[in-house]
């Protein structure tokens, strides 16, 4: 190693005062194996490996379950329920846990027992100034619904430090999504100019940069661009790289030979065709030809163009039945799909559009990418068959197109309304694949949420028992103390159920690791008794599906429920006092029954639904409002517009939540809950084999849905009628509010 004095001697200052040495000395004095390495602020090669057990919160067969099925009967039974193979998975959660469970948990066997995971697509959230923000159509009006804090918390630990957290970010997970991937396998990653230098360094760096197979260009904008000062950006780049030198890549063709193609399908004798304008020279009956651009499908050159020059050509043409001649008499070449399969893909992708607003497709959804380009990426690289995954789901594009084209698909998000939205856009594959007689999988909703509480909790297992009983004590404190700092409540300890107070109401606060349940709410509503307390709150993560949340207040106690948020874990969020609680909503339902003997059927009535939501301070909005303009704001569990006055600045205020249906979004009904045990694969304590172990939980299983969708906002309010055997049945019903937050309530029938 040779060091000059000088250099010598600034290692050592930098050292004495606790400073970072710049980059050079790592060179100097270290040896290094890569030619060229990405370096940022934290760099570390600790990668998650920690593995959850997934919590099922739903399975979905056959959407709209309303008669038997005729189709699909080896994978599906004639009641609708998939009796077998891989089920579809959409994951609510955090990307890098979830990873981390797939690639080291049970659920890596099942992958690998589907042939692998032989594709992944991923568009991370590479806009550093991007808005989140969506619209929700209300009535006749559209409400802002802005990211919940758990998304700002994401996003502002992604983009919190610059570029150095958004590659530290997508570094640790495209480690994981590596080690996961098939060794077949290939991963497309989507991005633009503001972060593709980095990230295609640190791809080079996870898969190696001869595994490096293309930068493909899609010019997503032909819009002219007023701006001058610099060139219009109108292109993102998808990264391709494979996991080694074997790989899948089918050959794709253009849907169009030209970008003049014609957007309207025709047909004749001969099939279905497109037509394109032709480049013609010469005179046809006796006229003077004008000169077109042309497409030969029988020649192609460059772009598949070709100039027909002399009037012989189109004459045979014509004669041959394959010019088309409009009114304004511009011969048109027809272009038979049968003809040719067009021309190869090249890695500049021109002809897909972006989403219109008002296409059929459009979720309204941001970075909600079109599907034929996620089309052109599925077909490329996997078969019919394969599994693929998008980790940044988003509206669920990549799950749909999957679906569509007859793959097994993996997708997960940590936005909950993300989670909602592609649930239903799902359902609406399912539902058009049914009605075309085409197959198509179950697939079931899962989260990690339960056992990521869990981890808060953990204890050293080296410790002795004593020990780690101590540890787990302080634990539990330490959830205690940060739950109430979060609810801005101090603590108390004279009573037995009640941990804190906030005013004049005592805060009760339900188990990290479990629901609340009833036996927790007769001991809270026995000491209120006792004790003469009338006003209470009850906070927890989950509440026991069933929970009378009524018995206290026939009591006369004030007993509000709220729902801890998963931000409490956030110590920024819950020093800027940004966590917030929400009350558990209110629903109620009429079971209605008909038929005589012992032959009857029930449908489920939704009656009625409440909820209460605080978003923004309506003093402020009020104050910062223009002239002339509105603001849609939620106080109190109402939807409300504030407008100003444009000549008097008289302030007045709509109500748009005018019924209680109007908050609701989605509702569906498990007519047969408790008959599908919720059971995980976990490693035994003292073999270290994986066992199955029952949660103590049931999975919903929907039967039967009705949902809002951009185009049909019609809510039924009655399911279908179900045969219903006589006895007891116990039925789950579950509404989804235009939030994406959801509630279950179990009711018993005695039929």
């Amino acid at each position: 190693m040779k060091l000059t004095d000088n250099e010598k001697r600034d290692i050592i200052k930098y050292l004495e005062s606790g400073k970072p040495l710049p980059d050079k000395y790592r060179f100097l004095l270290f040896d290094t194996d890569r030619e060229v390495e990405l370096l940022w602020n934290g760099k570390t090669d600790e990668i998650e490996n920690m593995v959850l057990p997934f919590q099922a919160i739903e399975h979905i067969d056959e959407p709209r379950s309303e008669e038997k099925i005729t189709v699909q009967t080896t994978l599906f039974d004639t009641s609708g329920r998939q009796i077998k193979g891989w089920s579809n998975k959409l994951i609510w959660g955090d990307n890098k846990l979830i990873l981390s469970s797939l690639k080291n948990g049970p659920l890596r066997k099942q992958i690998e027992a589907e042939g692998g995971l032989k594709l992944i697509y991923i568009d991370p959230p590479f806009d550093v100034g991007a808005d989140f923000s969506m619209n929700i159509e209300i009535g006749e009006e559209s409400f802002t619904k802005k990211p919940s804090v758990i998304e700002e918390i994401a996003y502002r630990d992604t983009w919190g430090k610059g570029a150095d957290s958004f590659i530290a970010m997508i570094y640790e997970r495209l480690k994981l999504m590596h080690g996961l991937l098939a060794e077949d396998g290939s991963i497309y990653v989507h991005c633009d100019g503001r972060v593709s230098a980095y990230l295609k360094l640190v791809l080079d760096e996870i898969f190696g940069t001869d595994n490096y197979r293309n930068d493909v260009i899609w010019k997503r904008s032909t819009n002219i661009s007023s701006i001058s000062n610099i060139f219009r950006k109108a292109h993102d780049t998808i990264f391709y790289y494979s996991k080694s030198g074997s790989t899948v890549l089918n050959k794709i063709y253009k849907e169009h030979s030209d970008d003049y193609l014609s957007q309207y399908n025709h047909d004749d004798e001969k099939g279905n065709y497109r037509h394109a304008p032709l480049l013609v020279s010469g005179k046809r009956n006796g006229s003077t030809g004008s000169v077109w651009r042309g497409f030969d499908p029988n020649s192609f050159g460059r772009n598949g163009m070709h100039w027909i020059t002399k009037i012989e050509k189109l004459e045979k043409l014509d004669l041959e039945g394959k010019i088309y001649w409009p009114k304004n008499g511009q011969p048109m070449l027809k272009y038979y799909f049968d003809d040719t399969k067009g021309v190869p893909a090249s890695d500049i992708w021109d002809d897909v559009n972006l989403i219109s607003p008002t296409s059929a497709e459009s979720e309204s959804y941001p970075t909600q990418k079109p599907e034929s380009l996620i089309e052109r990426v599925i077909k490329a690289s996997s078969n019919e068959g394969d599994l693929v995954a998008d980790f940044f789901c988003g509206s669920g594009t990549t799950l749909a197109v999957a679906e569509k084209l007859g793959r097994k698909w993996i997708g997960s998000d940590l936005g909950r309304f993300s989670i909602h939205t592609t649930r239903k856009r799902m359902i609406g594959v399912q539902r058009e694949l049914k009605k075309a007689g085409k197959d198509f999988r179950a697939f079931e909703i899962l989260n990690i949420g339960k056992y990521e509480r869990e981890k808060f909790l953990g204890v050293n297992e080296n410790l002795r028992e004593e020990e780690k009983r101590i540890q787990k004590e302080n634990k539990e404190q330490e959830f205690i103390k940060l739950i109430l700092s979060a609810y801005k409540a101090e603590a108390v300890d004279s009573f037995n159920t009640f941990v804190g107070k906030k005013r004049d109401r005592l805060v009760a606060v339900g188990s990290i690791d479990t629901p609340i349940t009833s036996d927790f709410l007769e001991k809270i509503i026995s000491e209120c008794k006792e004790k003469k307390i009338t006003k209470a709150d009850v906070l927890g993560f989950d509440y026991e599906m069933g929970l009378d949340f009524e018995s206290a207040k026939k009591l006369g106690i004030d007993v509000q429920f709220k729902v801890i948020p998963r931000e409490v874990f956030d110590k920024k969020a819950v020093e800027k006092g940004q966590v917030k609680f929400y009350d558990i909503a209110y629903i109620e339902v009429k079971p209605i029954i008909r038929g005589r003997g012992n032959v009857k059927e029930l449908a489920i009535g939704l009656v009625d639904f409440s909820v209460f939501y605080n978003q923004d301070n309506t003093g402020e909005v009020e104050e910062k409002l223009q002239a002339g303009s509105n603001k849609v704001i939620i106080e109190n569990g109402q939807v409300i517009k504030i407008s100003k006055d444009k000549q008097t600045d008289i302030i007045s205020r709509e109500i748009l939540t005018k019924k209680w249906t109007d908050w609701i979004d989605y509702w569906s009904v498990d007519f047969n809950f408790e008959s599908k045990k919720e059971i995980v694969r976990v490693l035994d304590e003292k073999t270290g084999e994986e066992i199955e172990k029952w949660t103590g939980n049931y999975i919903f299983e929907n039967e039967w849905q009705s949902f809002r969708t951009k185009k049909d906002r019609v809510l039924e309010l009655t399911s279908v009628f179900k045969e219903a055997p006589k006895g007891k049945m116990k039925i789950a019903i579950k509404v989804i509010d235009i939030f994406g937050n959801d509630t279950t309530k179990v009711i018993e029938v005695n039929v």
